[in-house]
């Protein structure tokens, strides 16, 4: 049997992303070791066939020169082999190459920004890049997209539903990792709490997700009946949890990701991210994307965003419009699924 070492840490929805790749090469007759962070190991160890490697992500990324050193000696320490078949290093950034260092592999490869059989394609979806560049296809024609890949065990929900009514989650905040804080990808605050007191004004339970460094957002729902659970579950429960509700509402983040491996219905809004690259390639899930006739649109270059003031491109994404969408996405769950579709203004006035 093949195997392949995979060395992709985080965040949450760069490796959900890169699952089906990994899925793929494992159908081929690989064994999958995967080196990751802490964080996003509860999630891989789900899949039957992933053995993770946890390594220390921020010793290796911003800790001294010795943190480093002791971060790295234990991946090495950990790996259960020092031969593989591929050994894949799924970042541009040199620095993830020492994970790699002692790994002796019949193929070897590292993202590249000159190397296109290498490069994540601007406009496509992550997930098809990971497996042209992982499964080492020509760069030609593919109809059809891959779907996320549910884990071997998704949880219970931590809540228990108290009536009938349709279950709508919020993720409000997140957008955020141990280097920085894109805010600029988060629809506005106030527009979430608009789009809960009217979800709520309608009879449905709305529920607020988010880890525990989201508790900011908490105040801004002062009075609205919502159920407020932002840093009360793992990432485990919280899959449970969007996998017995009806629809999910939010941003490029983390969430929306973890959405895409379970049933839940998705609305998700963007601006300055494309939402081909990123939206969940299954049933019922919608993309709202900001910015309609914008020039700048979208900013993101895969490193940095503009410096933009006021998230226009977002804003314009209205709570009414995101409301419509809800309805049409529980609306699509109860009579026939829908292919995943991105909405644009111009695209609603037709």
């Amino acid at each position: 049997m093949d195997s392949a070492l995979l060395i992709k840490f985080g965040a949450i929805g760069d490796v959900v992303m890169a699952i089906p790749a990994a899925h793929q090469l494992h159908l081929a007759g690989y064994t999958i070791d995967w080196v990751c962070g802490g964080a996003v190991a509860p999630i891989l160890a789900a899949y039957d066939w992933i053995r993770p490697i946890v390594a220390d992500d921020r010793a290796i990324l911003l800790g001294s020169r010795t943190a480093k050193l002791v971060a790295l000696s234990e991946v090495w320490r950990a790996l259960p082999q020092l031969r593989y078949d591929l050994c894949a290093t799924l970042y541009y950034d040199s620095r993830y190459k020492l994970l790699a260092l002692p790994v002796r592999a019949k193929r070897k490869l590292m993202l590249s920004t000159t190397d296109r059989a290498t490069r994540l394609i601007p406009g496509r979806h992550h997930t098809d890049e990971y497996a042209r560049i992982l499964l080492g296809r020509e760069d030609g024609v593919r109809p059809t997209s891959l779907p996320p890949v549910r884990p071997d065990r998704i949880p219970l929900s931590p809540v228990v539903r108290s009536s009938s009514n349709p279950q709508v989650i919020l993720a409000p905040a997140g957008a955020r990792n141990m280097f920085r804080d894109d805010a600029l990808r988060r629809w506005p605050i106030e527009l979430y709490v608009d789009l809960a007191r009217d979800l709520t004004a309608r009879g449905y339970d709305v529920t607020l997700i988010g880890g525990p460094e989201d508790g900011w957002a908490s105040p801004m729902f002062a009075g609205v009946p919502v159920q407020n659970r932002i840093g009360s579950f793992t990432l485990l429960e919280t899959l449970g949890l969007l996998d017995q509700s009806d629809v999910l509402v939010t941003h490029d983040t983390g969430p929306l990701h973890l959405a895409g491996l379970t049933s839940v219905g998705v609305v998700s809004i963007f601006g300055p991210t494309d939402p081909y690259g990123r939206l969940p390639r299954r049933a019922n899930t919608v993309a709202l994307w900001g910015g309609e006739g914008f020039a700048c649109r979208p900013c993101y270059d895969g490193r940095d965003y503009a410096p933009c003031a006021d998230n226009a491109c977002m804003r314009q994404i209205s709570p009414r419009m995101a409301a419509e969408q809800v309805l049409a996405v529980l609306h699509q769950r109860s009579t026939a699924p829908r292919p995943p579709r991105i909405v644009t203004l111009e695209s609603k006035g037709k």
